[in-house]
């Protein structure tokens, strides 16, 4: 697992330092401040490469580059491996526009699988994406590891190996469909892990479905189904963004971990015992009952995948969903989990480890230091209360001023059962009546 980073003369802040949790760790912040960012680094710590050098089809995951040119920029982080404890210093080297790195394998962290935001994944595994070094030299023989575009995470992935295009995934609906003609662990495994994805509130987890759809006449594939909550089978092509985003991250890590083991079985040495997972916002596509779920899900889904007990995940999440905060209320461990926390301060970027503090209803996470909101309501609902409350604190607030900050409650839709009307109603009743005591003296 990744235990620490320390950036300087890259991304959005003049220096970055983040102590990592063993288990759960939580990224907040604005859009633009740097929380795909962070994951990116995270990747590039454990496994030494840059999802988008290897897989020009992605969208996201370059190569992290010098906020000054004319600075020395340097990333450094620790690893805990099969070895202990590691610390590395990576410097930018202009002339090569790349990152100075150790030459050999990087350290053994266990898999590592990061789930980008636009439905891409990269996924690296000791057992497979490792290479030699000759003197300094790094002398790969192996993929450094697997990067899907979206597609590819549904219609295969192929790539070079040995000069020789080689089909290293025959992609979701193909694998699946082969999984569940086979009746064996593989399908058991996916059915699992797409139960546990998913919110078990009566029958609507999804499952396979029982049979097979055609999409046309022309296409001969046969596309798995799932069985939704309201007992009809959908082919997975045809389902929600949301449905087929647990569907992808449920084959992703059956197929890492089935590819795994098998490598590990081959190369006579058992399969790691760890995951680390990396996920951009975790919550997009999904129901807010899905959004209070996932995270819970995960933390889970290593012992699901292994069949151990004893078996552990490293999960670092970056979200924009009060839900997502809400529901690790529960299981939150200060021993094993961390929130950070990124905020503009003037023209600065700050990264925090926050306390993290139950706050019980979403609504107060809206309004905590995680998403910064003044009110948990609409904007015009905002202004409209906030001008109220500069009435409330107002000495002897005019008829008019009273009038005009009620028009602009009303006026923004703010709903009967707003706990504001109360407070409001009150002074209002007082108000009038304050004035009508002064028009009888």
């Amino acid at each position: 697992m990744i235990e620490s980073l320390h950036l300087k003369n890259v991304g959005p802040a003049p220096e970055m330092k983040m102590e990592l949790a063993s288990r759960l760790n939580i990224i907040t912040g604005d859009n633009g401040l740097g929380k795909s960012f962070l994951l990116d680094m995270a990747w590039w710590a454990l496994t030494r490469k840059w999802p988008q050098d290897l897989n020009e089809n992605l969208t996201s995951g370059y190569s992290a580059r010098p906020t000054n040119a004319s600075q020395k920029a340097t990333i450094k982080f620790g690893v805990e491996s099969k070895g202990g404890h590691l610390e590395y210093e990576s410097s930018y080297v202009a002339d090569e526009q790349s990152w100075l790195g150790k030459a050999g394998r990087p350290w053994n962290p266990g898999l590592v699988i990061y789930a980008l935001a636009d439905g891409s994944f990269a996924v690296w595994d000791p057992a497979r994406n490792y290479w030699k070094k000759k003197g300094n030299i790094d002398i790969q023989d192996r993929l450094p590891a697997y990067i899907f575009s979206p597609k590819e995470v549904w219609d295969g992935l192929r790539v070079i190996v040995d000069d020789k295009p080689t089909q290293v995934s025959n992609g979701l609906v193909a694998d699946w469909a082969s999984w569940i003609r086979e009746r064996g662990d593989d399908a058991r495994r996916m059915a699992s892990v797409l139960a546990l994805l998913t919110p078990a509130f009566g029958e609507d987890n999804l499952k396979p479905g029982d049979s097979f759809a055609r999409l046309s006449i022309n296409d001969a594939r046969d596309i798995p189904t799932v069985r939704m909550g309201y007992g009809q089978e959908v082919p997975i092509l045809y389902a929600s963004l949301g449905v087929r985003r647990i569907t992808a991250l449920a084959y992703m890590l059956s197929w890492a971990w089935r590819e795994h083991l098998i490598a590990s079985k081959q190369l006579g040495q058992p399969p790691s015992s760890r995951v680390v997972m990396l996920f951009d916002e975790i919550e997009a596509h999904l129901h807010p009952r899905w959004q209070r779920a996932v995270v819970p899900a995960l933390l889970k889904v290593v012992q699901t995948l292994t069949d151990d007990a004893n078996a552990s995940v490293q999960l670092i999440a970056a979200t924009h969903s009060p839900l997502v905060l809400a529901s690790v209320e529960p299981l939150f461990d200060t021993e094993l989990d961390a929130w950070f926390d990124l905020d503009l301060e003037g023209q600065k970027v700050e990264l925090r480890k926050r306390p993290f503090v139950r706050l019980g209803e979403v609504g107060n996470w809206l309004t905590s230091e995680a998403f910064d909101l003044a009110e948990p309501r609409s904007l015009e609902g905002e202004r409209a209360v906030r001008a109220a409350h500069g009435v409330l604190s107002a000495n002897h607030p005019s008829p008019e001023q009273i009038n005009a900050a009620d028009k602009q409650l009303r006026e923004a839709g703010l709903p009967d059962i707003d706990p504001f009307w109360v407070r409001w109603g009150y002074f209002v009743q007082q108000s009038k009546k304050a004035i009508a005591l002064e028009k009888q003296e």
